[in-house]
């Protein structure tokens, strides 16, 4: 009933156990469960705010990265340090 994957047991196992207990107190309705990792839906809100987050994180790295690697190189010319 679990299938392969061990994420779904849990909601398979609430779906039996809470279906049992409503035919025990003789009820027609039934409780059905769903159980998804990530959510299927399409947003294009959700698209452009990923984006424009990646985009700004690029950008903020890409202009603090050269600074700092040209630092380390004067810090190298100052002690007069050599590579083997």
């Amino acid at each position: 009933m679990c299938g392969a994957e061990p994420v779904n047991c849990y909601p398979v196992l609430v779906n039996i156990i809470s279906n049992t207990l409503l035919r025990l107190h003789n009820c027609t309705a039934r409780i059905r469960l769903w159980s998804e990792l990530f959510s299927r839906t399409e947003s294009s809100d959700l698209k452009k705010y990923i984006f424009a987050n990646c985009l700004t994180y690029l950008l903020t790295l890409a202009a603090g990265l050269p600074p700092l690697l040209a630092v380390s190189s004067m810090e190298d010319y100052k002690v007069k340090s050599m590579s083997c």
